[in-house]
């Protein structure tokens, strides 16, 4: 329990109490006897009353001192901080600074991810019309499965989220539940195990040629798209690890944001499991009255801010 000790003087009349007085000696007495009232009356009789200097020690419940890190993200940003003790102030500073980092991390992989994919399509597309030919069914699938892929990762999400990541991978998926201690958790594993089949899909189709292999270039085109989406929606609007700008301000991502955090609260057995289409599965399990509540405490808390 005692997370730190404190210390303030005190000039005040107090009540003297002698130790020999506090731990009087044992009086004999048989095995049946009881004490005399008088024995311990004698504590408070013949002290006079005097002003002293004392210290005065008091122990600082750990969970106070805990209470920064349970905080939700957008939570934490509302502490006042003329109330913080030492410690805590220190512990936001220490998540501002994470933050800092996963920022870097965020708009480096960004922009490097949307820079070569960007690249991939023009010369894709410049080297499919280098004969004159345009390949129309070729274009054709590669947008559509593009389409397809990213619209489709939401309900691979969703089941991955459910069956995988809240069972036998909960060991993994469990450092997302709980307060982060850096600027990373091991949940971010899975990422990168998203991406992998994306980069393979996405370099097969790039240096092939083909109604199949634009096929290809079109499903790894669709993952990546909603890999970045998920990051920002997910990451930063929701989690708080970095800004996302006027992302925040657009009203259905507020609300794909309220449903995720009612995932976290478990108040309908986790369910959203979704991302995107959280909204509706709350809708389907009856709690559109807590998503209501937590959009406006979400919508109060960005025009306090």
């Amino acid at each position: 329990m005692a997370a730190g000790l404190s210390a303030a003087p005190v000039f005040k009349p107090f009540l003297c109490i002698r130790a020999s007085n506090l731990f009087p000696k044992p009086i004999p007495t048989s095995l049946f006897s009881i004490p005399a009232p008088t024995r311990y009356h004698s504590l408070f009789h013949g002290c006079r009353r005097t002003s002293s200097f004392a210290i005065c020690f008091v122990l600082e419940d750990s969970k106070q001192s805990l209470q920064i890190e349970n905080l939700v993200p957008e939570q934490s940003e509302e502490v006042n901080y003329q109330i913080l003790t030492p410690r805590m102030a220190q512990r936001l500073a220490r998540k501002r600074s994470e933050r800092f980092t996963y920022l870097v991390a965020a708009v480096m992989s960004s922009f490097g991810i949307t820079s070569m994919a960007v690249l991939a399509c023009y010369y894709r597309f410049y080297w499919q019309m280098e004969g004159g030919e345009v390949p129309l069914l070729e274009m054709f699938g590669t947008f559509s499965l593009s389409v397809g892929a990213a619209v489709g990762m939401e309900f691979w999400a969703r089941w991955a989220h459910r069956a995988l990541w809240h069972a036998s991978l909960w060991h993994m998926h469990e450092s997302h539940h709980r307060p982060r201690e850096g600027p990373f958790e091991l949940n971010d594993v899975f990422a990168i195990i998203n991406a992998v089949p994306a980069i393979g899909l996405l370099y097969y189709g790039f240096f092939n040629k083909g109604l199949f292999p634009g096929l290809c270039f079109g499903a790894g085109l669709g993952i990546t798209v909603f890999g970045m989406a998920y990051m920002f929606v997910h990451d930063g609007l929701v989690h708080k690890r970095f800004p996302v700008g006027p992302i925040a301000n657009v009203p259905y991502f507020r609300k794909v944001a309220a449903a995720h955090q009612l995932h976290h609260s478990e108040k309908f057995n986790g369910v959203p499991y979704g991302l995107f289409l959280g909204p509706k599965e709350i809708e389907e399990v009856g709690g559109l009255e807590e998503l209501e509540k937590e959009m406006n405490r979400r919508i109060k808390y960005y025009q306090g801010s």
